[in-house]
């Protein structure tokens, strides 16, 4: 396989952290010491290796919010030192009343292809990030994000199948931007209810052309790399978005807590063995490559 395309790739640097000192707090992905530590590029290429990935994308990791600024700049000379990663995913603040000054700050590195505020909310504390369930209905954030279509920039959105109407609300008052759904909607109660809702809102999403699904964290909830889970997910997603409309994603080196990088993609090419090389080709390269601009 060639040309596989890491959706979602960390570089954590310890001095710029909060969460790497200080107690332990409790995580979604659950206990994280092996883990709490630098993450450099060098290691993340000595993970990939042997599994066919060429190019990466990285998505913001939450340094503190007045600091967006430093964690792109941090990655794009990386990027320029090591030639990893291909493009790079910030952060800005879109509940402000404008967000363009921060944007216009962004455009001063060539490898930013789109942004991500987290927006998932849920009743559950520990799975909890937004401050509210319904950003996404905020006509404030609504306004900002549809000002990512002056940049030719996407949305990574974050968000639980309970507010997925609301998601699918801002794709729709956001037509000329492309919405990148996390982790194929964080699918986290795998009850049949759970299961039912989430293909209920991921079956809103996809009515949306503007939203593709990211096929990544799917360890988040379950803690380990079961190739039956991942199997189940990517199956019902790309029935509903279709192939052209996913994309893989590591979440390294979140996953790394329970499997190796290639382990994880052993288990999506198994995912995906039944499905055309076309429809592959698209999950592990072709999708990726378009939303995020990365060069040939």
């Amino acid at each position: 396989m060639t040309d596989i395309v890491d959706g979602h790739h960390h570089i954590w640097r310890q001095a710029d952290l909060a969460w790497l000192s200080g107690p332990m707090q409790p995580r979604i992905f659950g206990p994280y010491e092996p883990i709490r530590r630098d993450y450099p590029i060098e290691e993340y290429l000595d993970d990939l290796k042997g599994s066919g990935v060429t190019r990466s994308v990285y998505v913001q990791t939450n340094w503190p919010t007045d600091r967006f600024e430093d964690e792109t700049a941090w990655v794009q000379q990386t990027a320029d030192q090591h030639g990893w990663p291909h493009a790079i995913v910030a952060y800005a603040d879109f509940s402000v009343d404008d967000v363009r000054p921060q944007l216009d700050r962004l455009t001063r590195y060539p490898l930013v292809r789109g942004v991500r505020m987290q927006m998932h909310w849920h009743e559950k504390e520990l799975y909890r990030f937004a401050a509210r369930a319904d950003l996404c209905a905020d006509p404030n954030i609504r306004r900002n994000v549809g000002r990512l279509a002056d940049y030719g920039w996407s949305f990574d959105l974050q968000v639980f199948a309970p507010q997925m109407e609301g998601a699918a609300g801002l794709a729709a008052a956001c037509p000329d931007v492309t919405f990148i759904l996390q982790h194929a909607g964080m699918l986290e109660d795998l009850s049949p209810q759970g299961r039912a809702a989430w293909r209920v809102g991921m079956a809103r999403l996809a009515q949306c052309p503007n939203v593709v699904s990211k096929l990544s964290g799917l360890g988040t909830f379950i803690h380990r790399n079961d190739a039956s889970h991942i199997a189940d997910v990517v199956t019902d997603t790309v029935a509903m978005f279709g192939a052209e409309r996913c994309l893989f994603g590591s979440n390294f080196p979140i996953e790394k807590l329970w499997t190796s990088y290639r382990d994880l993609v052993g288990a999506f090419e198994a995912a995906t063995a039944r499905l055309s090389p076309q429809q592959r080709e698209a999950i592990f390269s072709t999708t990726a490559t378009r939303v995020y601009r990365l060069a040939p």
